[in-house]
């Protein structure tokens, strides 16, 4: 994370903030920099730690992170990434002080009023198969209690399979939470390759090697040596407490839900730690949350039909909820296929709508263009009801997961003069 944060300094992408200021006033600056600059702050509060946010709220950002020059590029990397894992060259444990005060000693912020209370919203939780002995990383919202319990928002996924193994053998799952590892750590976190392949070597792969771990001796787990901060403990899910209300992605409220209780054992830190906090439904959460789908979109997409141009998970659609689509049509039903394909690669997904190679999928007024010009409701829209969707849409069954889904091609009617459909 350092060198990335260095990176952004020399292209002064990184605003450095030298006097000290409160949690609340490090809230607002990450509210009025999000999608502007990325932002380190030297002193928050009475914390002994600097603290950062804003690093990926752009795409160049990511493509600097990932080293790659456009979204094609990347959405390979992180392809062949999952499918070409390494393994992590082992080193010495680095020196980690001891934070006596635990959970209270971190710099966690309260983001909106309503929130249940502080959150760490950066922690990559690592957790080994008590079977395989492989190791998953994701990353959860952590809400804490006092300074050495927290509720841990844990779907239905991975890490949740993991802790119920456990919790059928009567254990509690050993954990270690990294908050400040390097970006592509975060990447591959959030990309949820097949259940048994390890994030860590998935973001090793995605540089080429060189990222270092340590085998911890409280837990047993493969560290990220470059990690600013390290909590320990074991997550359960035979006790759980209310976490929430969180803002998600959408911008709304997330319901309180009984989830799993963290034990906390240890918190260790660099002697200098940067805590990296993002902000919930800002830019950087959509971006890192949602780059990971575009490439699964782009890779079923581009099964179907001849080209994909592109893919963008749309800011009106939260990040998540509403995919563009740009390909070039051969054959009437590609668009159709498109969506098809589309809806598959990214469960959430919500609204899929497919466009022509000349439609620019970031600007929504030649996106509503297409769709005015190009596109027959009648014809060109598909109705999927009581589809699995996403817990984060409030106006979904968020209970069940049951949605509707919808699909729209806008693509140009290869059966009319291509002419006519042409921007003079």
């Amino acid at each position: 994370m350092r060198q990335y944060l260095e990176l952004l300094k020399e292209t002064r992408e990184l605003e450095i903030i030298d006097e000290p200021i409160t949690s609340r006033e490090a809230v607002s600056l990450i509210k009025k920099t999000d999608e502007k600059n990325a932002v380190l702050i030297e002193k928050i509060g009475d914390y002994d730690f600097r603290l950062v946010s804003n690093i990926l709220t752009k795409r160049k950002y990511l493509r600097l992170a990932l080293n790659v020059k456009n979204d094609a590029e990347a959405y390979k990397k992180l392809i062949e990434a999952s499918e070409n894992p390494q393994p992590l060259k082992l080193v010495e444990k680095p020196y980690m002080k001891s934070l006596q005060k635990k959970l209270a000693a971190l710099p966690a912020l309260k983001f909106y009023s309503k929130d249940g209370g502080p959150y760490i919203t950066t922690g990559i939780f690592i957790a080994k198969d008590p079977d395989t002995n492989v190791q998953n990383a994701s990353i959860h919202r952590l809400m804490i209690i006092d300074e050495s319990t927290a509720a841990a928002r844990i779907v239905p996924r991975h890490l949740y399979a993991i802790l119920k193994k456990y919790g059928e053998r009567g254990e509690d799952a050993p954990i270690a939470i990294v908050i400040g590892a390097d970006p592509a750590c975060y990447i591959a976190a959030v990309h949820s390759p097949p259940y048994g392949v390890d994030e860590l070597q998935v973001a090793n792969a995605i540089k080429n090697g060189k990222i270092f771990a340590y085998k911890d001796p409280d837990t047993g787990l493969v560290i990220p040596a470059s990690a600013e901060v390290v909590i320990k403990g074991k997550i359960t899910l035979k006790e759980l407490l209310e976490e929430g209300p969180f803002v998600d992605i959408t911008g709304t409220y997330d319901v309180v839900r009984k989830q799993p209780k963290l034990t906390v054992e240890k918190v260790e830190a660099k002697p200098d730690a940067i805590f990296y906090q993002i902000l919930p439904a800002g830019a950087e959460h959509r971006l890192l949350m949602g780059f990971p789908r575009e490439a699964a979109i782009w890779r079923g997409v581009s099964q179907v039909v001849p080209r994909v141009h592109g893919v963008r998970l749309t800011k009106g659609g939260c990040g998540w909820l509403h995919a563009v689509i740009s390909i070039s049509k051969q054959k009437e039903g590609d668009a159709k296929n498109a969506i098809l394909a589309a809806l598959a690669a990214h469960p959430s997904l919500k609204l899929a709508i497919v466009v022509d190679e000349d439609i620019n999928i970031d600007n929504l007024h030649e996106i509503e263009w297409a769709l005015a010009t190009r596109m027959q409701p009648d014809k060109d829209i598909i109705i999927i009801s009581g589809a699995r969707g996403s817990s984060l849409d409030p106006s979904a069954d968020q209970k069940n997961l049951i949605t509707a889904k919808w699909g729209i091609d806008a693509t140009m009617p290869l059966g009319k003069e291509r002419s006519h459909f042409l921007r003079a």
